[in-house]
């Protein structure tokens, strides 16, 4: 159990933690949740170690093991599945152990190592890493390449897969959507429920939170409160509390006034002073009441467009990716991303991109925005388009050593529209109204924490007054309020919206409708957010069908095969057949999965309850065991064949 008991925690001046007390039980899966600037980050620095309690006591139970995604940028040519493979440090352990014995030569130390090995898992770490390399999103063919090949979001997501590759009780996870798609945050969110261990994670990200937690633990003006339950349970939870506690303030105040006015009306009669004594001694002894304070709240709004061209915009036949390098030799080809892009943008048009990474929903967005010319085909923009884009990396549109003031004042000289001011008090003071105080305008840019720079690239945008939006993972860096917030602005705006997000409730709130960017085309989505997850679960399952076919071809193969070839027929032989049992296995433990989830929708008591819920627990782990086993036999019998 994870104990804080009247926890006093300071960064400098500043009190982050006041007396704050709260438990998470072994198993538990809790949501950090806060203001950016809260204490969240801090809070998991105390937890792990890098820093200790002012005041108070804390205690974490000695004999966990802990993981956590290393915030460091990864920088090694190591391979991606050896990477992600040491980061099980018992296996390293164990391996070290091995290598010390067989240098020394001591027979009983190796046995004792070998089976050390053995117990780590050692046969099947290869397997294992790259099911988690394959969850997140990497391609059969990058299982091996240099970690310092792939850019720097893709590293992180290596960083991820070493974090939950290593064995633990406690999982520390510090917005570990931030660099994911869709498809790869939905099969984060399985793994997580499978987790027997005990979890904290932060994060923004409402759906998700809700998806994986059943505690929350909320910081706020120095206080650490836990509520029972997930981000949603808790919003309902903590408005209750608000709206009494403001009512409970609220009749105080009038037990005051009214005690007041007695007082005064009689304190001079002699009649009464007695009386008026006792309440002034009431007043004295009464407990005063705060008022329900939450944090202030963030809310902006983008200006009406000026115009608004209808079609926005319209792309014909239109090829979208990357010219050859300068350096490249002559005749070298285009990298043709997304092809024959035939799509029309109008006025008013909401439109949800989905797709994994690297199928080209950023390509897209970036040529509609001039950011990549296109390679082939048509663009025609309306007749006074007006574009914000918003880049998945803020830097991309930001200049690191200018301030938010001289980014704002640029535009205020190059892009303001006719007629309106560009005073330095108004840039000021619109900078303001997205929370740039008198310190922060003058920060150069890369010095601003992410969620700063991204409210600065909203409020270039809102100044701008675009028609078009085109949002590319805009809530990478931005708390719940903002989010909030931007939800709101980008209901009201007028114009036209294309949005990338792995953010599911900011895609159901703002989009009327769904491309999918795929296949190395674009096609309308027919359907929502649950059908493009059953869409996703769909093409997972096509995935391992059509491995199964082509392991079948490759066995009728064979069968035809020069006699040199045969004799690993038998070994192969043995695969298949272990291939087919682990099969069956998978089937009848999801059937069994399927059969106890079905039980708890009935009225049972609450030990069948308990013990159903331990069942259920073995059944998933057996489960996770057995679809490793599946990977480890398919990639053996894929490596002979």
């Amino acid at each position: 159990m994870i104990i804080l008991k009247g926890v006093t925690l300071r960064r400098g001046v500043k009190v982050l933690l006041d007396k704050a007390s709260a438990e998470i039980n072994p198993g538990e899966k809790a949501g950090l949740v806060g203001r950016n600037g809260a204490g969240k980050s801090s809070l998991f620095a105390l937890i792990n170690g890098s820093l200790h309690e002012d005041d108070g006591e804390f205690s974490l139970p000695p004999s966990w093991r802990l993981a956590q995604v290393d915030q460091e940028m990864p920088e090694t040519a190591q391979g991606a599945s050896d990477f992600v493979i040491a980061g099980d440090t018992r296996l390293a352990a164990a391996k070290e152990s091995a290598a010390a014995a067989e240098a020394a030569g001591d027979g009983e130390r190796m046995a004792y190592a070998y089976m050390a090995l053995h117990d780590a898992g050692a046969n099947d770490a290869r397997a294992r890493a790259q099911a988690l390399i394959l969850g997140l999103g990497f391609k059969t063919t990058e299982l091996d390449n240099p970690v310092n090949s792939f850019s720097g979001g893709w590293r992180m997501r290596l960083q991820l897969a070493r974090a939950l590759m290593s064995p633990s009780d406690l999982l520390l996870l510090d917005e570990p959507t931030n660099h994911l798609d869709l498809d790869a945050l939905l099969w984060l969110e399985t793994w997580i429920k499978r987790y027997a261990g005990t979890l904290i994670v932060i994060s923004h990200d409402r759906e998700f939170l809700d998806a994986v937690t059943d505690v929350t633990l909320h910081i706020e003006n120095g206080r650490l409160t836990r509520y029972g339950g997930n981000y949603s349970r808790f919003e309902e939870t903590r408005a209750q509390q608000l709206e009494s506690q403001q009512n409970a303030y609220l009749r105080q105040q009038e037990k005051i006034a009214h005690l007041k006015h007695f007082i005064d009306r009689f304190k001079a009669k002699a009649t009464k002073a007695r009386q008026a004594q006792s309440r002034v001694k009431a007043l004295e002894r009464m407990e005063r009441l705060a008022p329900a304070l939450a944090d202030a709240d963030f809310s902006f709004e983008f200006k009406p467009p000026a115009s608004l061209p209808n079609p926005m915009l319209v792309m014909f036949e239109t090829d979208c990716g990357y010219p050859p390098p300068q350096d490249a030799a002559p005749g070298t080809l285009p990298a043709v991303i997304v092809r024959k892009v035939t799509r029309t943008v109008t006025a008013g048009q909401r439109v949800g991109i989905l797709g994994a990474n690297g199928r080209g929903k950023s390509t897209l967005v970036k040529t509609i925005a001039r950011a990549l010319a296109p390679l082939s085909g048509t663009v025609i923009e309306g007749r006074g388009l007006a574009i914000g884009y918003f880049a998945q990396q803020e830097l991309d549109v930001l200049r690191s050593r200018d301030t938010p003031f001289e980014h704002m004042r640029r535009l205020a000289r190059n892009a303001l529209p006719e007629g309106e001011s560009g005073r330095e008090q108004d840039i000021r003071d619109f900078l303001g109204s997205f929370n740039f105080s008198g310190d922060t305008v003058a920060q150069p840019v890369d010095t601003l924490s992410g969620g700063e720079k991204a409210r600065l690239v909203l409020a270039m945008l809102v100044w701008q007054r675009p028609n078009l939006l085109l949002l590319d993972e805009p809530t990478n860096h931005l708390d719940l309020a903002t989010r909030e917030a931007l939800s709101v602005a980008l209901n009201e705006f007028d114009g036209s919206v294309m949005l990338v997000s792995h953010d599911r409730a900011l895609l159901r709130s703002v989009c009327d409708e769904f491309w999918l960017v795929g296949r190395g085309g674009v096609t309308p989505f027919d359907g929502d957010l649950d059908d493009y997850q059953q869409f996703l679960l769909d093409e997972a399952r096509h995935a391992r069908e059509a491995l199964k076919a082509d392991l079948r071809e490759g066995k009728e193969e064979k069968a035809e095969a020069p006699a040199t070839n045969r004799k690993i027929a038998p070994q192969m032989k043995a695969l298949k057949r272990d291939l087919g049992k682990v099969e069956q296995r998978l089937g009848e433990l999801e059937a069994r999965r399927d059969a106890i989830e079905a039980r708890f929708s009935e009225a049972l008591p609450p030990q069948e309850i308990g013990e159903l819920g331990l069942e259920l627990q073995a059944v998933n782990e057996a489960l996770a065991q057995s679809e490793e086993e599946w990977l480890r036999l398919c990639e053996r019998i894929e490596a002979q064949s």
